[in-house]
């Protein structure tokens, strides 16, 4: 057993435990604030990444649903007049681009196979849309009967499901901001440890210096005293490896030398 004390017998200066100690508590503080801060800013990246796609999905979704009514306002508008100057045009191009963009790999499944919906559904109501023509030109077709009948009941399923496909994309938006709250205060818990165990460390610290130093110093003092006040023998000791060590058996040694020296000077004035 003494063995096994003196390997861990290292003497330290009374600066250096004190160092130590404060460095253990700032090094604890600093790795828990690095951690805190990694994490933070890999679930801001991660999540704004996911945030940034959520809306220009809506972007998206809302342009395609701002193309399909004002094409289909404007289908509405020719239907049943006598003359027209121009059929109304539609830039499938840019719809089917703006279809493509919601197919993400960031997005979730759901969004991809309403974005495909949607485009069959398009498909359907262009491909009758094209109809247009022959109907106003027509002598006997009626041109509200076939609006009604035939156009705008594919106008109302591509509308739903531009509908759902915006819904989908605004329940991504929630669910990824729910997670980016969660995620900062998941980032804060390490702070929050390291705040919990910084005052461990200090309440520690305070016990330490309490009872390796203050108290020491209070039962050196408590013992100069009785014998400056009463003659005793300064008789504390305590263990210990630094400083402190050192200096009360120092006032040790004075303060035998000097009894001793009193004790001769007493001696010499009992001969006389």
């Amino acid at each position: 057993m003494k063995n096994f004390k003196n390997i861990f017998n290292f003497h330290l200066s009374i600066g250096a435990k004190l160092g130590l100690s404060l460095a253990s508590i700032a090094v604890t503080l600093l790795v828990s604030c690095v951690i805190s801060v990694l994490e933070y800013t890999r679930m801001d990246d991660y999540v704004s990444t996911l945030i940034s796609e959520d809306i220009n999905s809506i972007n998206a979704a809302s342009k395609l649903a701002e193309m399909s009514n004002s094409y289909n306002l404007q289908v509405l508008s020719v239907i049943g007049e006598d003359s027209y100057e121009e059929l109304p045009e539609f830039d499938s191009g840019r719809f089917s681009d703006y279809c493509n963009s919601l197919k993400n790999p960031m997005l979730p499944e759901t969004v991809a196979a309403l974005a495909d919906s949607v485009m069959y559904s398009y498909t359907a109501y262009m491909l009758t849309s094209m109809e247009l023509e022959n109907v106003l030109e027509s002598s006997f077709i009626d041109s509200r009967d076939w609006y009604f009948e035939r156009l705008q009941p594919r106008y109302d399923m591509l509308h739903s499901n531009l509908g759902k496909l915006s819904e989908a994309i605004y329940d991504d938006l929630e669910k990824n901001s729910s997670t980016f709250d969660r995620g900062f205060y998941r980032s804060i818990i390490p702070g929050i440890v390291a705040v919990g165990v910084g005052l461990l460390l200090i309440l520690m610290l305070l016990f330490f210096l309490m009872a390796y130093y203050v108290q020491p110093v209070y039962k050196m003092l408590d013992s100069m005293n009785a014998y400056r006040e009463n003659d005793k023998t300064y008789s504390y000791k305590f263990e210990g490896d630094d400083q402190l060590v050192e200096l009360n058996s120092g006032i040790s040694e004075i303060v035998n030398e000097n009894q001793q020296l009193r004790k001769r000077i007493f001696a010499l004035r009992s001969k006389k």
